[in-house]
Order: structure tokens, then sequence, then C-alpha cells
């Protein structure tokens, strides 16, 4: 008859071994994965995404530089202030503020890469990073990185303002220009916005209107804009420059058009928007060339 072996118990070092070996395996999952040094080299463009760190763009939406029409002195400012910053000379940060759809966000897309074409062979490549208002609280960290790296770098963000008890402006200011170590020396940013103090006014007036010390109250708010050396005003443009975006973008996708219809069918479509813009321009050239039967691809 065969013997069956008495049970015996785990002692109760074994259970304590095994519970602690399951909570450090636990608090292994949730622990941040070990950051690692990102591999600019993979692009020239990425798209700041916490906790995911750095994700390349492998093509960006933009167009050539020379297509943006009716802005020539912010463009010709921007251009420059970028090239010396890539060349390692001063250059300061850049706020784009005014009328909407008049190609604020798309100037920075298109300098980037004009400067980058033009640039000296031997000097690395200047690098694009586009961070999202709502990672603003993010900045530090992505300075953070940035800083270790040797390539010149563009911080983008795109349709920046702030709302009422929005205080997340206070850690942009810090990060521009503010702090102990201040704004790494390979690092500019740019934004863009509707406002040009990027806080709403209602905000300022309501400020000043509660405050002890008016005057400082209106002083903190104005601040943030301070931190740009350069303000790029954008405004609406006329009938003429209108039109001249969109012969040129019909010119660039080589696009054949009758010049007295053309110009009829781009004012009434200006006319149902309401309004006479880069991007207004660009959405009817866009509906052009699909009734026309061409493509029409200007993104680089």
């Amino acid at each position: 008859m065969r013997r069956v072996p008495p049970h015996v118990p785990p002692s109760p070092d074994a259970d304590l071994a095994s519970t602690l070996r399951r909570i450090a395996e636990a608090l292994e999952r949730l622990a941040p994965a070990a950051e690692t040094e990102p591999n600019l080299a993979a692009a020239d463009c990425f798209v700041f995404a916490p906790p995911r760190g750095l994700q390349p763009v492998a093509r960006v939406n933009r167009v050539p530089v020379a297509l943006l029409q009716g802005i020539d002195r912010s463009r010709d400012t921007l251009l420059d202030n970028t090239r010396r910053f890539a060349a390692g000379l001063p250059a300061n940060n850049a706020l784009l503020w005014g009328a909407r759809g008049m190609g604020k966000s798309s100037l920075v897309k298109s300098v980037h890469a004009s400067v980058n074409a033009d640039r000296d062979p031997d000097r690395p490549a200047l690098k694009l990073i586009e961070i999202h208002r709502e990672d603003i609280d993010a900045l530090p960290a992505l300075l953070a990185i940035v800083r270790r790296t040797q390539s010149p770098v563009l911080l983008f963000c795109d349709d920046l303002s702030f709302d009422h008890d929005d205080t997340s402006y206070k850690s942009l200011k810090a990060a521009l220009d503010g702090g102990v170590e201040g704004r790494p020396e390979n690092v500019l940013f740019y934004a863009t916005s509707n406002r040009r103090h990027l806080l709403p006014r209602t905000m300022m007036e309501n400020e000043q209107s509660t405050a002890i010390n008016p005057s400082e109250a209106v002083e903190e708010k104005v601040s943030l804009s301070d931190r740009f050396g350069l303000w790029l005003g954008f405004h609406k443009c006329s009938q003429d420059e209108y039109l001249a975006m969109v012969e040129g973008y019909l010119r660039a996708a080589a696009i054949p058009f009758d010049d007295a219809a053309m110009r009829h069918d781009a004012l009434e479509w200006a006319t149902t928007r309401g309004s006479r813009s880069g991007r207004v321009a660009f959405q009817f050239v866009q509906d052009f060339a699909g009734r026309t039967g061409h493509r029409f691809d200007l993104a680089g």
C-alpha cells in the first residue's frame, strides 16, 4: 500500500517571501519606464506626448515658405531670427499673434524646413518639437530632455492661450526665462495665438478691478508675453492678397485655370465664408482642384 506523505503547510517565512515578491513585481509594473536619451536623428520634427516622450513625425503638414502671401514682413523677420539661431547666434523667442487663418502656424513649419534646406552641412539640423497647450505643465521636463542634446531645437506651441483661473501660464513664464537654470541655449520657443497677451482681456480687467494694486495685477498677466522678444502681428488680408494666395497655390500645383473664372469663384467662396485669409484660399483651391479633377498636395 502506497504511503501518502503528510501535508506540510508552508512556513511563515515562505509566505512572507512570496508576498514581498508579488509586491516588488507590482511596483515594477507601476514604475515609469527608465528615461532614455531621445533619438533626435530619427526625424527633424517631433511631437511631445508625455509620458511617452518625443514621437517622430515622418511627414510634416506644411507648404513652401514662398507660397505664404501677404505676410512678407513677418516671414522675413522670423526667417532671419531662425537662421541666426540655427547658426548658433543669439535669437529671440517669437509670438505670432493675430487674425485666424493668416498662416501663423504654417509660417513656423515652413521656416523650419527652409532653414534646414539652406543650413551649413557642418552644423546639426534644426529640430522642431510641437508641444500641445494642455502639456505646458510638462514643459520643464521637456527642457530637461532637449538640454542634453547638441541640436538646436525649436519648441512650438500652436494656438496658445489661457483662460480664467488657468495658472499653467506661470510654468511657461518660468520655463522661458526664469528659474535658476534658465532656458537652454539650444532652445527657442515659438508660439501662435489669436491674443496678443495670451490672456483674455476680461481676465486682466477682472484682476485689475479686484486687486489691491491694479497696476501690479495687470503687470503680472502681461509679463508672460514680454518673455517673447519678437511679436509678429498677422492681420486680415486684402482682396488682392487673397487672390494672389489662390493663384500661387494653383500655379505651384500646376492646376490650369481661367483667370476671370477663377477670380469670380474665389471671391464667391470667400463671401460665403465671411472672410478672406490664407486658410480660406487654401480651402478654395482644394475644392477647385477636386471639381476640375486635379490633385492638390503641397505638404512637405
